[in-house]
């Protein structure tokens, strides 16, 4: 694994972690969402994307929106409601719009709208892809068949990413969803391709030649990713049982590398934890923000 890497993963965690942290000691207000076990797809993902990339987030998005721009300051700037906030204060964790990046908190508001961009940047900008974020419970939305239906037909240059772990807030995806997402990626002749690693490097060897080929055909890929929520659903909210909580530790990324690399890996979460808790000292020092700055 490559330095920047695991840097970036680190970064991702201990920004998360912290964000619980402030909400215990009431220190933020409003709601976040964590992608706490989740951190390694937006890694992996960032070196396959261009600049001329859009991409499109969630509520779940603060994890992407790092991987993208590696800028926890603007980002708890604008979750405090604080001075160089990315927005102005306005977006909060969850809406926050920079360059080509755009997050919301409604569920598959963002597909259609990536639908939309894809089918502007094959007129305008062959070779560049928008790339969408969604999960297991987004596919109770029509809105997301609806999208799916129109690009296949106009062969629109869309990355749909499935960051499935299994739970939508407190329903197992069991309970929730009949059938699987590959049957419902062939259901509209789409192409699908289903990742279990937690590798960068190895889902990286894996996508490339599909994401290659979303940009120069182009077509549509549905990326379905196996993963686990680490953390609740949002601040302290997780209603799972012991035993779905322990599976879900078993499988985080922090756990196994970790184990797997302990000097290196003890360096880089040191670094990081020392950095997340800088900023969130120094963001915590500035001034409201007045919103001036938001667009």
């Amino acid at each position: 694994m490559s330095e920047h890497d695991l840097e970036r993963l680190l970064l991702i965690r201990h920004f998360e972690n912290k964000l619980l942290e402030l909400f215990e000691q009431g220190r933020l207000h409003g709601t976040t969402h964590t992608c706490l076990g989740q951190e390694y797809i937006p890694v992996a993902l960032g070196a396959l994307l261009k600049a001329g990339d859009h991409v499109f987030s969630n509520h779940r998005g603060h994890g992407h929106y790092l991987a993208r721009f590696d800028d926890p300051d603007g980002l708890l700037a604008e979750i405090m409601g604080r001075s160089g906030a990315v927005c102005g204060g306005v977006g909060g964790s969850q809406h926050i719009l920079r360059d080509r990046f755009l997050s919301t908190g409604v569920q598959g508001e963002s597909l259609p709208v990536a639908a939309g961009v894809a089918l502007h940047l094959k007129r305008r900008s062959p070779g560049e892809v928008a790339l969408v974020h969604i999960g297991d419970g987004t596919w109770g939305q029509g809105v997301v068949y609806e999208t799916l239906n129109i690009a296949r037909l106009w062969s629109l240059p869309l990355l749909v990413v499935v960051e499935n772990n299994k739970i939508a807030q407190s329903t197992e995806v069991s309970a929730h969803m009949a059938g699987t997402i590959a049957d419902r990626a062939a259901a509209f002749d789409i192409g699908y391709h289903f990742c279990d690693s937690i590798l960068p490097d190895v889902i990286r060897a894996e996508l490339g030649p599909l994401v290659r080929k979303v940009r120069e055909t182009p077509m549509p890929l549905i990326v379905e990713f196996d993963t686990y929520r680490v953390g609740p659903h949002s601040k302290g909210d997780d209603t799972r049982d012991r035993v779905a909580l322990r599976r879900a530790a078993d499988h985080d990324w922090y756990v196994r590398f970790r184990q797997a690399m302990p000097e290196r890996f003890g360096a880089v979460d040191r670094r990081q934890r020392t950095r997340v808790a800088a900023v969130a000292d120094a963001v915590a020092a500035r001034p409201l923000s007045g919103g001036s700055n938001a667009f």
